[in-house]
């Protein structure tokens, strides 16, 4: 699997800005099989889990987690930037490199009753992710995990997670 995706997902460099390697994944999104087999083995940890609920990430985790949800027969839940939900929400702010940005959901989004699924496209610093894991714990869902198709291990993001189990399909390292 990690040798296949690595040969679907080019460098991009200098974006978003100069001296950074962006991570495309968009060629493994628009490759119908490809596709499938990232959905598959993205869920595929979890069928035996009590998944009820996953929580994507905007905007690209979005993409990945809305199939996972179907392949484990859950909901699914949007973790959007302020601003973009039409109903009350909850909020989680978190540190950026240069000022803060947030997380929101709607209030009903999850309760105590739920083993959620994390899923985002990649993990780079954690920041987004650690965040996302205090939203959800807010209500006290329990996050059975996290699940994302590119790590990149050299920024350390399992780190900020606090010890929440995390998985990748592919990983880069320095």
């Amino acid at each position: 699997m990690e040798n296949m995706l690595r040969s679907f997902i080019r460098d991009v460099p200098d974006f978003p800005e100069p001296g950074v390697i962006f991570k495309d994944i968009t060629p493994a999104l628009g490759d119908a099989g490809a596709l499938v087999d990232i959905v598959e083995a993205l869920a595929a940890p979890y069928v035996n889990e009590g998944i009820t609920k996953v929580a994507g990430i905007e905007s690209r985790g979005f993409i990945l987690a809305a199939p996972v949800a179907m392949a484990l027969g859950a909901g699914f839940v949007p973790l959007r930037k302020p601003g973009k939900l039409p109903y009350e929400v909850v909020r989680e702010e978190y540190s950026l490199e240069y000022g803060t940005d947030a997380l929101e959901m709607h209030v009903d989004a999850v309760d105590a009753t739920d083993r959620v699924l994390v899923v985002d496209d990649v993990i780079a610093t954690g920041g987004t992710a650690a965040a996302a894991a205090r939203l959800l714990n807010r209500p006290g869902a329990h996050i059975v995990g996290m699940v994302v198709m590119v790590e990149l291990t050299f920024l350390n993001g399992r780190a900020a997670l606090n010890g929440l189990p995390m998985r990748a399909l592919v990983t880069y390292g320095d």
